[in-house]
């Protein structure tokens, strides 16, 4: 019986303490030795770049099309496919026969035209010199003037001629008009060739630098106008903004410029037109390639960020984290958020330099209790 009063009193006083540590604070439950853990992100400014990935496509930034000026039976071809090929370096022979010949008659009419022009120039001459003293009726002298003039105009006629037939015949030596990588022949020794044809024989393309053509929205290219720090927009309207390559997500080769921007914004899409310059030394990237360019809309030396570990949404659309005070007291702070840097968000106010973020330990505190924290990274220090 005595042991039985002993129990029940036992758990009377075990009911009593629970209920007075279910009325006190959190605080007050928790003493100093029991203060939950957390790790916290002291809040600090840091530089942050904005980038935009733009999916887009290569091109030459030189393309020259190779196509006949005159007709003719291809006789040679003087290039590897494939291979790199110099300005004026030869690369189709059409055979010279016949535009040869026509050279060759050009130039006799030529002599033909100055021999006459001598004789005529005689006659002129005399007749000039008869008619003062009446040797010659002015009638005479006005003809061999006429003959003369007709003279001197074959001989321009001619000369024309052959220049037409020096010109036709340097045709038949098919020049590329630029350096650089050419690819397909579309022809063989023994084609029949076209003057002005639509289809060309090869096409030459300079690849040592490259374009990419990509397309951003006209709202995100007012930001890029307006935030940027490093814009300097010319004369010409053209923004310049260090650009980065990316194929399969990873950056390539050297940062390329920004050098041209649409005026016209197009009204289907909303979109404008930016055109980018890529130094290609190596020539690894070839035209046609599916690219992304990540081009810097605007920097900032001086911005808070805060994890997206810490940052909680709530069921209104807003976002909030918790802070830990000067006292050691936890609180739920909501705060302004913009946009993602990697796995950081961008603080546009309810935060300053120098408060702690709560970083780690979140389900373990409650509003207005005390913690103990350490900085996210570093080790705590063992109780002893």
């Amino acid at each position: 019986m005595k042991r039985s009063y002993i129990i029940a009193g036992l758990l009377v006083v075990a009911i009593a303490a629970w209920y007075i540590w279910q009325k006190s604070s959190p605080g007050d439950r928790m003493g100093s030795d029991l203060k939950p853990e957390v790790s916290v992100i002291t809040m600090k400014t840091e530089p942050v770049a904005l980038t935009k990935d733009l999916p887009g496509r290569t091109s030459a930034i030189r393309v020259a099309e190779i196509r006949p000026q005159v007709s003719g039976i291809v006789k040679k071809q003087f290039f590897v496919e494939g291979s790199m090929v110099k300005q004026s370096q030869q690369l189709y022979q059409i055979d010279p026969a016949p535009y040869q010949a026509t050279y060759n008659s050009a130039r006799a009419n030529l002599g033909k035209a100055d021999a006459n022009l001598k004789s005529v120039q005689a006659k002129a001459s005399r007749y000039a010199d008869l008619v003062t003293i009446g040797g010659v009726s002015k009638q005479e002298n006005d003809d061999a003037k006429a003959s003369l003039a007709q003279a001197q105009a074959d001989v321009a006629i001619a000369r024309s001629e052959v220049s037409t037939a020096k010109i036709n015949l340097d045709y038949t030596k098919v020049m590329s008009p630029i350096s650089g990588r050419i690819g397909q022949s579309k022809v063989t020794e023994g084609a029949l060739v076209n003057a002005n044809q639509s289809v060309a024989l090869a096409v030459v393309q300079q690849l040592d630098q490259i374009y990419v053509d990509v397309y951003q929205s006209s709202e995100e290219l007012m930001i890029l106008r307006k935030y940027h720090q490093a814009l300097k927009v010319g004369d010409s309207g053209n923004i310049t903004a260090p650009v980065r390559l990316l194929a399969d997500g990873k950056p390539v080769g050297q940062s390329g410029k920004l050098k041209f921007s649409d005026v016209t914004i197009n009204p289907s899409t909303g979109t404008v037109l930016l055109r980018i310059l890529f130094p290609n030394p190596n020539h690894e990237l070839l035209p046609g390639m599916f690219v992304h360019a990540r081009l810097e809309q605007w920097k900032d030396d001086q911005v808070i960020v805060v994890p997206q570990k810490s940052v909680s949404r709530n069921v209104d659309g807003t976002v909030s984290v918790w802070v830990v005070g000067k006292d050691g007291t936890v609180s739920v702070r909501p705060i302004g958020v913009s946009e993602i840097i990697g796995d950081k968000w961008i603080v546009t106010s309810g935060l300053k330099v120098g408060e702690k973020v709560v970083y780690e330990g979140i389900m373990k505190i409650q509003p207005g209790m005390k913690v103990k924290t350490v900085e996210a990274g570093q080790q705590a220090v063992p109780a002893r």
